[in-house]
């Protein structure tokens, strides 16, 4: 049978490559819900070509746009962020792929795993953030969670049939961005130009911008240990520039493995979408002979303060995770709108985090309240 499946943030990166997935397995997969923050226009092209049940444009100022061009489909149009957690419930939907960027992505799939839906995780700080929270009421309700990212679903590969074998530990490997091998003094003057040059990977501004900084390679660490239910001291990351090796799991004998392949989103949005099938593909081939030798160092977390930030916040816990998240989420749309420099990202999110009080045993309503306080308290620190 077809599996529904909807998806959170179409028009963006993943969303876009997961309809190319769907696009070349129509016997596997229908599109039930479909859903944007604002491109409109890319909206009502996907719907015309995929036909979803619904669709969402959290920006109201462009419903009536999107429900003028898809009115003669007869696609139910919504509107509004409360859109967005409610769509999720429908009957014919079987798996979500949250694929929004940032904290927006949470209610969304909470209220996904309320319904007994099967989760896509590739909205890494729905677990940063609350990965608590949400491992127990995915258990409560019976509720997978299939990673989207490409480390974490290297993990999720590696452990397909050592489920009951203990892990030592994880390795999570990062390209190092377009800034490795750098030091502080060469990045005092690095623009959005620069940062948003990714060396392997086409992603959005975001997730690009906290690749450079290893924000993002921090974000993935929590997300692991809430994924794999791992201690902090379980996982390590190490910089791997040519990104072949996508992440290792180490077990108790000492035995390692490791889940290789082309730096393509699409292969690890497919193994999420059609676990355990693994489908047939016409994704580039990995050739040994392109790449004569792979290549490990060492995290320069003295240069790059994002990551050691993340393990930080890890070892607390509790709501510090939280702040960590919506502060670099502030403090990465101040660097895109050239409001604050590259190194000062990480600044930022230090000061913010030093000023909270954290908050040990969280509920729901601490994080949204814990997220707000973050927020306005990194915009006062750089606008007053």
């Amino acid at each position: 049978m077809k599996r529904g499946i909807a998806i959170l943030g179409s028009t963006g990166s993943i969303g876009t490559q997961a309809l190319e997935v769907i696009a070349a397995h129509p016997d596997h997969f229908s599109v039930e819900v479909l859903t944007a923050q604002s491109n409109a226009d890319l909206l009502i092209a996907q719907s015309q070509v995929f036909n979803p049940n619904a669709v969402v444009i959290a920006d109201v100022s462009q419903y009536q746009k999107v429900k003028d061009a898809l009115d003669p489909l007869d696609i139910k149009v919504f509107a509004g962020v409360d859109a967005l957690a409610q769509v999720v419930e429908l009957d014919s939907i079987d798996v979500v792929l949250t694929a929004l960027v940032g904290f927006a992505g949470l209610q969304p799939t909470i209220k996904a795993i309320e319904a007994k839906k099967q989760i896509a995780l590739a909205n890494k700080e729905t677990l940063v953030v609350a990965g608590q929270l949400v491992t127990q009421l995915a258990q409560q309700n019976g509720v997978n969670l299939y990673p989207v990212d490409s480390e974490h679903s290297a993990i999720f590969q590696c452990l397909a049939g050592e489920w009951h074998n203990p892990i030592e530990k994880i390795i999570l490997t990062a390209s190092g961005g377009p800034f490795r091998g750098k030091k502080k003094e060469e990045l005092t003057q690095i623009t959005k130009a620069q940062a948003l040059k990714h060396p392997n990977w086409s992603m959005g501004a975001k997730i690009t911008i906290d690749s450079a900084t290893l924000m993002n390679k921090g974000l993935e660490v929590i997300e692991a240990q809430w994924l794999f239910d791992l201690k902090p001291n379980q996982i390590e990351t190490i910089v791997h520039p040519q990104s072949i090796i996508h992440s290792l799991v180490q077990f108790t004998d000492g035995s390692m493995k490791a889940q290789m392949g082309l730096p393509d989103m699409k292969l690890p949005i497919q193994y999420a979408l059609g676990y355990p099938q693994r489908l047939p593909s016409d994704f580039p081939r990995f050739d040994f002979s392109q790449f004569p030798s792979l290549t490990f160092e060492k995290a320069d977390t003295d240069t790059f303060r994002c990551l050691s930030l993340a393990y930080d916040a890890m070892h607390v816990g509790g709501t510090l995770p939280c702040v960590m998240n919506a502060a670099n989420e502030i403090a990465v749309s101040l660097f895109l709108n050239d409001e604050i420099r590259f190194l000062e990202i990480a600044e930022l999110v230090e000061e913010v985090m030093q000023h909270h009080s954290v908050i040990a045993q969280p509920q729901i309503e601490d994080y949204f309240e814990t997220d707000s306080w973050a927020r306005e308290t990194a915009l006062h620190k750089i606008r007053g």
